[in-house]
């Protein structure tokens, strides 16, 4: 359907996106950064703080004024990306333009591209309208992929296994990178905040819209929250039923991989204590003194043993009690080096090759 030589675009599946040369979402930078489409340019008509200007004169003061004002700011913002982002496009280019619900904003930078001779596109409704699409996707519905966990303790190399698995060319999703968090109470990651939900969910999709359903999809096995960041409902469920790899590794093994893979944590000895309270198990005041007494030693090692034999293994054998994932094998990773992790990975992308 299309409008005044303007394309309207009722979906919002990665497909129907990608028939565009670029998809601009003019929302607001924060608004941008909540959540967008994947792939999705920023290009704002007006500005964090001219939005929340605009918005209270719109409600205290005059519709008409905050229009007003609204389409100055708008009229020069375009001008802007004019003479700059859009500056070297030609006369073929093919955009998309959404705001949060297809409304002014979208509207207005949609008819000026259309003047100056782009064949654009506007997206109904807007954000809201690929919200949508994504809840129904990781809400509502049912996966169609065949899962496989790479399930294990605490410290058995499990990322490292996924990473050499796309290596070889086999389907994962990394779920820990998705959420910026390595999946434990010390795995948030210096410097890098988690993403929004909403735009660790966007960003989820685009994996897995991306996937073969033919072939398998190898993904780590974690609980229901990453970090901050809950798995959605579809995937969960999905990961509740497939099967898993087990890996294992002596609790020597373990500790020294844990001390080597988590020396960010240990370098910063305040997110470690703070780490250390947040426990489910609060430990008392004479282990946090033993515990601190190991780290001002550098005895990051004793101190992955402790925390493994308190917290790690026990909650690992509560949520294996009952498991009725069927088992595709148990694979000892040695010292957990380089050649255990490799030889980990060919295991495995053999047995699903032959699948």
């Amino acid at each position: 359907m299309s409008l005044s030589g303007i394309e309207i675009l009722e979906t919002a599946d990665l497909k129907s996106l990608a028939v565009f040369d670029a998809v601009i979402d003019v929302r607001s930078p924060g608004e941008f950064a909540e959540d967008h489409a994947p792939g999705a340019v920023n290009l704002p008509v007006l500005t964090d703080a001219e939005r929340a200007e605009v918005g209270t004169i719109y409600v205290q003061e005059s519709r008409f004024r905050a229009r007003r004002i609204g389409a100055a700011y708008i009229a020069r913002n375009v001008a802007r990306h004019l003479e700059t982002a859009l500056a070297d496009r030609q006369g073929s280019f093919r955009p998309l333009v959404y705001c949060w619900r297809g409304g002014q904003r979208s509207n207005a930078m949609a008819t000026i591209l259309s003047q100056v001779g782009w064949r654009t596109g506007l997206l109904a409704g807007g954000y809201k309208t690929w919200r949508r699409h994504v809840t129904a996707r990781l809400y509502d519905g049912a996966l169609p992929l065949r899962l496989v966990l790479i399930d294990g303790g605490t410290g058995t190399g499990k990322t490292e296994v996924l990473v050499r698995l796309a290596e070889r060319g086999v389907q994962v999703v990394d779920l820990e990178g998705l959420a910026a968090h390595r999946g434990s109470l010390f795995g948030a990651l210096a410097g890098q905040p988690q993403p929004p939900q909403k735009l660790f969910e966007s960003r989820l999709l685009a994996i897995l819209d991306g996937l073969d359903p033919a072939r398998p999809v190898v993904v780590e096995a974690e609980s229901s929250k990453i970090g901050e960041r809950m798995t959605p409902p579809a995937l969960w469920q999905a990961m509740t039923r497939a099967g898993r790899f087990e890996l294992t590794a002596s609790p020597q093994a373990r500790a020294r991989y844990l001390a080597r893979t988590y020396s960010d944590i240990s370098r910063d000895r305040p997110a470690l204590d703070e780490a250390l309270r947040r426990l489910p198990t609060p430990p008392g005041r004479k282990r946090l003194e033993a515990w601190g007494q190991l780290a001002d030693a550098g005895a990051f090692e004793a101190l992955a043993l402790a925390l493994m034999e308190l917290h790690y293994d026990p909650a690992y054998r509560r949520s294996s009690r009952g498991e009725t994932r069927a088992s595709l094998g148990v694979i000892d990773l040695g010292e957990i080096a380089p050649a255990d992790l490799d030889r980990a990975a060919d295991m495995i992308a053999a047995r699903l090759a032959d699948a």
